[in-house]
């Protein structure tokens, strides 16, 4: 693996980052026919970032109900199919939808790379805190809530009122504190370690739930995200790396995903910051 402290190997970086985009599929009109109807409009935060057909999500629907669409995409992890659902932070009108999604795959975990409206960003707050709240068929209670200095953790449960012989699901929210609006990568790698391990130790103790990750776009820091959670999945099952096929993997599945060659290079950093931190044990 390279280290990329040096001019040689940066520049190797970037024609690896080169290569990486001319192998990797880009986005057209027809591989996203199905978000770009124009009943599904107003669902997209972007146009620029949208889930292709073949990796989408689509919601349960019920009776009466004819639109299953949601801007979300399903992508595997090392080690297990269709782990993360990355989408984009939810807006008013989708709100509904997100917490439905989140049900209907059994994801037991959310986790938030963007800021908040607690922190300046202008989105909304697509969770009750305290008490309970219905959004459409979805209800949502706040549990409790716990945080240190990279991440405050939030416990909710959720049920769908239409669907009650389906019981509840119990669902943990990350919302990362350690990615400044303007960067491209998280402003440690220390914190994004720590991030990446309370949601493993969380999903591990939940019996491995499905992740959904959203940044404000649902592109490059959710790809981010998922890359490197990759990454150390691939140390821990076969005591190997490779950066290239984690973000080529992840890039089959929603184009957009670790969108930078600062996110790209950050994932050489971490897995070598983890590595570090291994062998100081």
């Amino acid at each position: 693996m390279l280290r990329v402290d040096s001019q040689s190997n940066s520049s190797q970086l970037r024609e690896e980052f080169q290569t990486l985009n001319s192998v990797t599929p880009h986005l057209d009109v027809e591989e996203c026919s199905i978000a770009l109807l124009p009943r599904n409009r107003e669902k997209n935060r972007s146009m620029d970032v949208l889930p292709p057909d073949r990796a989408l999500a689509f919601l349960v629907t019920t009776e009466g109900e004819s639109n299953n669409y949601i801007n979300a995409a399903l992508a595997d992890s090392f080690h297990r199919q269709a782990a993360f659902i990355v989408t984009p932070h939810p807006l008013p009108g989708t709100t509904a939808d997100f917490w439905r999604l989140v049900f209907d795959y059994g994801c037991t975990a959310v986790v938030m790379l963007n800021h908040g409206p607690d922190q300046g960003c202008p989105c909304v707050q697509y969770w009750p805190e305290p008490g309970l709240q219905q959004y459409g068929p979805m209800e949502v209670e706040f549990l409790s809530m716990s945080a240190d200095e990279d991440v405050i953790t939030r416990l909710f449960r959720v049920k769908n009122v239409t669907r009650l012989q389906e019981g509840q699901l119990v669902v943990c929210q990350f919302q990362f504190l350690r990615w400044s609006a303007y960067r491209d990568v998280p402003d440690s790698k220390k914190a994004f370690l720590n991030l990446l391990a309370q949601v493993h130790k969380w999903q591990r103790e939940c019996g491995e739930g499905r992740t959904v990750v959203h940044c404000l776009n649902g592109g490059g820091r959710s790809g981010t995200f998922c890359a490197c959670n990759i990454l150390l999945e691939m140390i821990q099952y076969q005591n190997m790396v490779d950066i290239f096929y984690a973000v080529k993997t992840l890039r089959n599945c929603k184009p957009n995903m670790v969108e930078s060659l600062d996110q790209y290079r950050f994932c050489y950093d971490l897995v070598l910051e983890y590595l570090d931190c291994f062998e100081g044990r």
